[in-house]
Order: C-alpha cells, then structure tokens, then sequence
C-alpha cells in the first residue's frame, strides 16, 4: 500500500455514460435529520437526481443497496444542485435543483420503515421558476442580511443575475461589459456578489447596488443606460489576475476575517473582503476543483486542490502539507461528516465515479520472503552494470551545443536545385506583369539513420520570391528510410528579391523525447528572375570591380545567358529583370576589370554578386589560389541615402494613414451612436443629415483604408530595393577595405538587422543605433566617446539626418584604418591593424561638422572627393 493514496472508504460508479460537472455534487442533511450525518447529492446531465447515505460495514466496502435513498429523473438535465433554506415559513433545509430554463426547490423526507426493506425517501415540489433565460450556474445566501431565510441568485448564459426571493421573482441586472459566464459566489459579510469576467479580472457587486439599478427587462448598451431613468450597475472592486477562473469560494470560519478563494487555471489567490491579495499560489500543475476548510491551526485556513493528474493536494495558505493520488480526476470535492468519521473526503468525477475517502495508511501485513543465498557471479553483474548505464545515459544526454557532424547526425536533409528552369511553370498567384513567370523545381530529401519521430518539413525563401508549398508532415521515419518532396520557386511580388537563397528546416524528435533540427541551405540560379536582353550603353549607375587575373569570357562562366554561336567575343551581357528593369555586365579586353551599370542602384546586386561568385568558381576549378577580387571606385552613398529616404518617407506616410483611419473611425462610431439614439426613441426626431454624414465617413475609412494598404505594398518593395542596395554597399566595403569573414559578418549584422520591416521596429532606427554602437566601441576615435551611453529604447526618428550623418561617419573612419571588431579591446589595438608604413591620417573637419547627407563620396584611399548632384 502506497503511503500516498488516498484511502478508500466507500465509492460507486453512477449510472452508464452520465455526465458530471463542477455543481453536480452537493453535500448536506438535506432531510433535516438532526443527526448532524451529511448525505451526499448528486445530479447528472441526463437529469437523474441520487441521494446517498454512505454506511460501509467495514472501509472499501462496496456498495450497498441502502444507501441509496433516493433516485428520481427529472426529465430535464441537471446543472447544479444546492441545499438551503430556501421555503418561506420554515428553517428548514430543502434541495434546490437549477436546470437549464427552471429553477426547483424540492423537500426531502423519510419515512419510518416497519419491515425490513428500511427508511423511505421521497421528494415533493414545493415551488419552481421557468426561467427567461437559459442559465449557467446559481448562488444562494441572505442577501440584503435578511434573517432566517436564503435567497437565490442566477446566472444566465449571456450575463444576467436573475435573483429570486424564495417563491416569488424579485429583479434581474445585467453585468456590466459581460462576454462569458464566470464561476459566482456570495459573500455574506459584505453583501455582494463576486465573479470572474472574461477580462481575467475578479469583480464584485454590492446586493444594494443590484437592488436600486436600472431593470432589465432587456438588454441595454452603455450608451443606452446613460439615457434611461435609474442608476447603472457599478463594480464596487476589482482585481486583475491575468487568467480565467475554475472556481470561487468564500469561506468564513471566524467572526473576524472572511476570505475569497479564487482557483485560477495556473495560480490559487486568497483575497480579502476588498479585493486585495492576502496570498497566492503559483500552481505546477494543471487544476480541476477545489475546497478550503477550517484549519486547525489558528489564523491559517486548509485547502484541498485536486489537479489532473490524478492528485490531491492539502495546502495550509501557501504550504504543501499532503499529496495523496486518487483513482480519477474530480470535477468536484467536497468535505463531509458521516456517522463517527468526520472531514470524509467526497470526490466526482466527469464519468460519475463517486468516491468518499480519507488520508492516512493502514498497516501492511506484507513480509519479505527470504533471499536464496548463492554465489555471485561478478563477470555477469559488471557486464549488466555497463548495459544499465549505457541506457542511462542515452535516456540522459542532453542535446549538443555544438552542431553534430554531417557523419554523426540522425536525420541529415538536402535540396537539389534542377538546372532547368521549369517547363511549364508552377507559379501561383504571381503579381509580376511579365508575360511569363518562370518556375524552378527543387527536390529536398531527408534521410535517416535512427528512428525520428513526428519529422515536419518547412521550406522558407525570403519575400518576394515564394514555394508552391512550404509546409510538409511525414510519419514517423525507421532507420535507414527516406522521404522526398518536390517543390517550386517562383517570383510572386513585382519587386527583385535581395537574395536568391532559400533554407530546409526538418524538426523531429528522438526516441528519448528530445527536440532536434536538421536544416540545409540551398540557392537559386538567376535565370528564375532575369533573361538575356540587349546589352545597354548608357545608364545611370557603374561600377567597376577589378581583378588580378585575365578576364574571362562570358562564354565561360555565363553559359546559361550567352549564344555559344557568339564564340569567345562576347563582353558584353545584357539581363532583364522580370520587372522591367535592365543591368549590363562588360569586360574589359585590355584590362582585368568588368563594368556593371543599370539604371536603377539595387539592380546592380545580384548580378555583380553572381559574377564574383562565378568567378571564384571558375579559378577554384583552375587550382588558382590567389584569385582577389578589389573595388577602387567610390562607394554610391548618395543614391543609397536616396533609397533611405524613400523608405522612410513611406513609413512617415503608414503613420498618417494609421491617424487619419483611427479619426475617421472615432468619427464614424460617433455618428452611429447619434443614429441608434434616434432610432430607438419613442418619438422619432429628424436625422438631420446624419446619415449623408455617415455615408460620407465611411467612404473616407475605405478610401483611407485602400490608400493605406497601396502604402503598404510600396513599402514592401521599398524595403525590398534597399536590402539589396544594403548589400551592395556591404560587398563594396568589404572589397573596398579587404574585410575578413567575421568582420563582414559584423557589417552584415549592423545593415541587416531585420528579416521584415514594421512600424513598431523600422530599419532605419535598429541601423543607427547599431552604427552608433561601432562609432563608439571600435571605431572610436578616443576614450571619450566610449564613455557615452546610447539609449536603451528605440522610437522611429523624426528624419534620415542623424542615421546619414552616421553612416558617413562610419565609412570615413574605416577609410582610416578603423578596424570592425566586437572586442572591448578593439579601440586600442586600431594602430597596429593599419598596413605597415602607413601614417595616421589626421580628423578633418568633417567629423566636427554637420554632413549634408550624399554630397561625399569614399575612395579607396581615404581621400574625401565632392562631387555635384546630378539635375
């Protein structure tokens, strides 16, 4: 016998597939025997009543026919049953039965058996009330401090108290801002009733309150009941405890202090009279119900919390005192007195299985047997100690902090890009105004060398480019199996996507219950989003990256966009973005330098980026080693502060139209109150034009809606432009300064911060504040400045000034041989990260001064050149 179960006393299984709820148990001497011994009630949804006098012979006894006094069927389901003095003219206690639209008040008798069949209970109607509304649940008490009688009050489904004043219906209020019905109770020490709204917030209203407030004959709105005759229900406290409640009790066990128990669905609250919090308990556990009882211990108040598994748990406040498991999860519990044996625990469960119990141990009468001596054989035992622990500490290990190797993992994942565009293409829903969106399939396969269970698939390619089905759920994967999808990508948004990368993410878990991910990367060809087109001669934007090796024919590393009938001559290439947009792409026949100029800055990204990529794909192939790639132009800062700008112009103008909406609104429900006012009077005033000025107002919320959401669409594609102008200028930099991996990983962490852009975090502020960091850790120019502390809180800026001036900054310090670091030593160390016979070059003014933004462009040695801004 486990010391922490819960001893059964007496228990029965109710009926065949019955259902129970919270107010399904009840118990009391609902016969008014004078005996002081309870009898148990129980109602069921099927509409049997049952009451029970439980008197095992000897404790775990089953059953016995009588003790059962009494089961009737009321035909209607029952939903809570209490006992109370609920007749007039009489204290004594009668059974009050609330189904769904009536509300019964039944007296329970015995009669003295002459033979051996025993008592005789029987049940008569002393009143009932058909109800209006359909209720929820119902409470009782000596409402207004009325003596020697019990009122009831009734919660409706849709938020009305009906309150009943034993045979005869009194009022009826509604609750204020009601949603869903709360669990309700009556506090007889101050008069009010206390409930839990669907604003996870305890309220109580005064009795009084009720009494003299506004009829209910229907239901009225806020608005409504400023104007009608009468005073508004109003809320006497409140507390907000952040969760929905199971249950309220009020409990007074002494004169002095009465105290409200709220069971929370994560914490257990203790309140006094005004709603403040004497304690509460944070709960591990998932509860079910609840019962506070007095304690033996003066100032301190016991409490049974039963949760769902399966457990029952004594607290005295705060304090865990007892743990005791019982056979099923309550729905309800109760504490009763029966014969000899008082605080009997009385618990119901949903399928109606009724158990009285008690906490404590009975002696257990199990002995040992005695162990057969013999020799031991240690070679089996070390052999079965290794196996243990080999089991223990596969069950124990904890995932990996350093990521597996392809070799070790269990469930490794590939994508094959096809190199052939797709055939007949697959694309979706695509707004891009060209004729034809091409597709491109992609084949991913996952395989795995131990058992993964619950594998789901998610593939993710950045906006605009999108995947006809980027979710994928497969059955649990045996050793050595594999599963394959195949998908395609296309262009969805009529905008150039800043990367043409896409991720495979499989998430699965082990045999022992441990989450893992296996995820792999894979790229996409640039055909998906361009076609060869004519080579154009003049154009706004150029840049010229150089080399240390011979140029190489177009031929050669653009197969997929040359005419193979066009030999080694070509050097010049033409691209055509399915937007519209045209980039060029020439090679210099004397020197070790390729052009790429187009009209628009963003466009020159992916193509400059797939060149460099191409060419150190063709020298890695030809073992060459020593292959660079350098840029001696000026980084384009003025167009890029150009592209800033309309990002944020775009972003000024969704703040507009999200003030002009909300005005608009605040107007068009105004307008609508005046006409409902109208309307529902007895004597009909003229409109005066109030619906032309309704009508008129929500033209203006559609208007300001459409043009809100055009903002929003052009901001996407602004973003999308200057994420890919980001990356240009990053690239620049790097070939610019020659910048190792991890530093361009840290430019890359300052200008990219964000997947996608939104009003609450926009990239302009996250870019400065990163900026502002470098200037003042590594970048530096002295002690000083490392001192000052940045502002813990991002807000959108009022202008492009402050974020420009930065970035010109930051560009001007790196051509002096800043060093892009994250060490807090960094600063220190810029002298002897510069090249060898280089002096410092001394601050000029320009740092001193205010910098108008795109007048300054870098060259590769420092030098500062003005330049005019093109007409």
């Amino acid at each position: 016998m486990s010391l922490f179960k819960a001893r059964d006393w007496w228990s029965t299984i109710l009926g065949e597939k019955e259902e129970f709820d919270q107010g399904c148990l009840c118990v009391a001497d609902v016969d008014n025997s004078g005996s002081g011994q309870d009898k148990v009630i129980v109602g069921s949804y099927k509409g049997y009543l049952r009451i029970f006098s439980p008197h095992p012979v000897k404790p775990g006894d089953e059953v016995q026919p009588e003790d059962l006094l009494l089961e009737v069927q009321l035909r209607e389901p029952i939903l809570q049953v209490e006992v109370g003095k609920f007749v007039s003219g009489t204290e004594g206690l009668h059974l009050a039965v609330l189904h769904c639209r009536k509300l019964c008040v039944y007296a329970v008798s015995g009669t003295q058996g002459n033979v051996e069949h025993g008592n005789q209970y029987q049940i008569k109607l002393m009143y009932e009330h058909n109800l209006q509304r359909t209720a929820c649940n119902m409470t009782y008490g000596p409402f207004g401090g009325v003596k020697g009688r019990d009122l009831i009050c009734i919660q409706s489904m849709d938020g009305m108290l009906m309150l009943f004043e034993q045979e005869s219906y009194a009022f009826g209020r509604f609750l204020p801002g009601f949603l869903l019905p709360g669990p309700l109770a009556y506090s007889s020490r101050t008069d009010s009733f206390i409930t839990v709204s669907s604003c996870q917030q305890v309220e109580s209203y005064k009795y009084q309150v009720l009494a003299f407030a506004t009829d209910a004959d229907e239901r009225q709105d806020a608005e409504q009941q400023k104007l009608s005759s009468g005073k508004r229900v109003a809320v006497d406290w409140v507390l907000n405890i952040g969760e929905q409640a199971l249950d309220i009790c009020i409990v007074t066990f002494n004169q002095g202090v009465s105290s409200v128990f709220v069971l929370g669905e994560r914490n257990f609250f203790c309140l006094k009279d005004n709603g403040q919090i004497r304690f509460m308990k944070k709960l591990d556990y998932s509860p079910s119900c609840f019962i506070p009882y007095c304690s033996v211990q003066e100032g301190t108040i016991n409490t049974l919390i039963a949760n769902h598994s399966k457990m029952l748990n004594v607290y005295q406040d705060v304090t865990l005192k007892w743990a005791t498991q019982l056979p099923c999860i309550p729905v309800s519990v109760k504490v009763a007195n029966f014969q000899d044996l008082k605080g009997v625990i009385v618990t119901l469960s949903d399928d109606g299985h009724l158990q009285c119990s008690y906490l404590g141990t009975d002696p257990s009468l199990f002995q040992a047997p005695k162990v057969d001596s013999r020799e031991i054989n240690y070679e089996e035992m070390n052999a079965e100690m290794k196996e243990l622990q080999k089991i223990i500490r596969e069950a124990t290990k904890t995932q990996d902090v350093l990521p597996e190797s392809e070799k070790q993992r269990d469930v490794t994942v590939t994508a094959e890009v096809s190199p052939d565009l797709d055939e007949e293409s697959q694309a979706i829903d695509s707004e891009v105004k060209a004729g034809a969106v091409p597709s491109v399939t992609v084949k991913v396969t996952i395989q795995s060398r131990a058992t993964a269970q619950k594998p789901s698939l998610a593939v993710c390619v950045q906006a605009p480019l999108a995947v006809t089905c980027d979710q994928f759920v497969f059955e649990d994967l045996e050793p050595d199996s594999s599963e394959t999808v195949v998908l395609s990508v296309f262009l969805k948004e009529n905008c150039s996507p800043s990367e043409l990368e896409g991720t495979c993410m499989v998430s699965y878990n082990i045999p022992t219950g441990i989450p893992r991910v296996a995820q792999c990367n894979f790229s996409l060809p640039l055909k998906l989003i361009c076609f060869p087109a004519q080579p154009s001669k003049a154009a706004n934007h150029k840049l010229t990256i150089d080399t240390n090796k011979p140029p190489i024919s177009f031929v050669t590393i653009f197969p997929d966009f040359v005419d193979p009938s066009e030999g080694d001559q070509a050097n010049a290439l033409g691209f055509e973005f399915l937007t519209g947009s045209k980039t060029t792409l020439l090679a210099s026949k004397t020197s070790q330098r390729y052009r790429i100029q187009s009209d628009q800055l963003e466009d020159l990204w992916l193509v400059t980026k797939e060149l460099i990529h191409r060419l150190e794909a063709h020298f890695k192939k030809q073992n060459c080693k020593d292959f660079a790639c350098t840029f001696s132009g000026s980084i384009p800062l003025q167009e890029y502060f150009e592209l800033i700008d309309q990002h944020f112009e775009l972003r000024l103008n969704a703040e507009k139209f999200r003030e002009l909406l909300s005005e608009r609104a605040v107007q068009f429900r105004a307008i609508e109150r005046r006409l409902l006012t109208r309307f529902k009077d007895k004597t009909p005033a003229p409109l005066q034009h109030l619906d032309t000025l309704l009508e008129g107002t929500f033209r203006e919320v559609i208007a300001l809606a459409d043009a809100a959401e055009e903002n929003q669409a052009n901001m996407f594609q602004a973003f999308a432009k200057l994420k890919s102008a980001t990356h240009l200028v990053i690239m620049l930099i790097s070939l610019w300064q020659k910048l190792s991996t991890d530093q361009v990983a840290i430019l890359e962490a300052t200008f990219l911060p964000l997947a996608e852009d939104t009003q609450e975090l926009g990239w302009e502020e996250t870019v400065d504040a990163a900026v502002s960091y470098l200037l003042r850790t590594c970048l530096s120019k002295s002690s000083k400045e490392q001192a000052l502390t940045l502002s813990s809180q991002l807000s959108m800026p009022k202008d492009t000034s402050r974020l420009k001036k930065n970035i010109t900054l930051f560009c001007d310090r790196l051509a002096k041989g800043g060093r892009l670091s994250l060490s807090t030593d960094s600063a220190t160390q810029q002298a002897s990260a510069m090249p060898g016979g280089c002096a410092t070059i001394p601050e000029s003014d320009l740092e001193e001064r205010t910098i108008i933004p795109g007048s300054t462009m870098f060259s590769s040695n420092g030098q500062i050149t003005k330049q005019k801004s093109k007409p």
